[in-house]
């Protein structure tokens, strides 16, 4: 009777060593998911935004502004995460006082954990769109053309099988020297959320 006791002993002890393993295999997998393997936002910056080409011609007798105007936009995308960083397929917006004018689109990607990738896009103005805000005129003459850029980003990152959403934008306000077909005055603002 003693051997019986002592085979259901051992194996009482064997279960409580495999529990004992499980349950400290389940913590280091949380600690490493909240520490090490938590998810971070992906942060995008526009490293610079100048003029490509600009031709203006106005035509006073018709009260017209002939326009073209290209933007060249530098951004980086960094991944901060120990994982990649997948997102879709996006637009750059250009805008002119909040109402949309151009548009780039960015196609869908992946970023390797901690890679910073670049990307330059060249934003035209839909002329015809820009033309019909009554107050592109006045800005023309008085020689300062206020645009802004707008990027959103939209992706997930799998830490340990569970997939996190990160969103990212960017917004640059900038203005358009007619004169000397300059870019200055730029002011942006960045903002991620999980």
């Amino acid at each position: 009777m003693k051997q019986g006791g002592g085979y259901g002993h051992r194996k009482r002890n064997i279960c409580l060593c495999l529990f004992a393993t499980i349950v400290v295999i389940v913590l280091i997998i949380v600690i490493l998911a909240l520490t090490v393997f938590k998810a971070k936002r992906a942060v995008t910056t526009i490293n610079s935004v100048s003029l490509k080409d600009l031709d203006v011609s106005l035509d006073r007798a018709r009260v017209r502004v002939n326009l073209n105007v290209t933007v060249d936009v530098d951004l980086s995308i960094k991944n901060p995460n120990k994982v990649g960083f997948k997102f879709k397929n996006t637009s750059a917006l250009l805008n002119y006082k909040g109402e949309q004018v151009g548009e780039v689109p960015i196609p869908a990607d992946k970023i390797s954990a901690g890679e910073t990738k670049a990307m330059n896009l060249t934003l035209t103005i839909m002329a015809d769109k820009l033309l019909s805000n009554s107050q592109v005129y006045s800005d023309v003459i008085a020689g300062e053309l206020p645009l802004s850029t707008f990027l959103r980003i939209s992706g997930k990152v799998s830490i340990i099988g569970i997939k996190v959403k990160v969103v990212s934008t960017s917004t640059c306000d900038f203005t358009v020297f007619v004169s000397n077909r300059t870019v200055g005055d730029q002011h942006c603002r960045y903002k991620t959320k999980l």
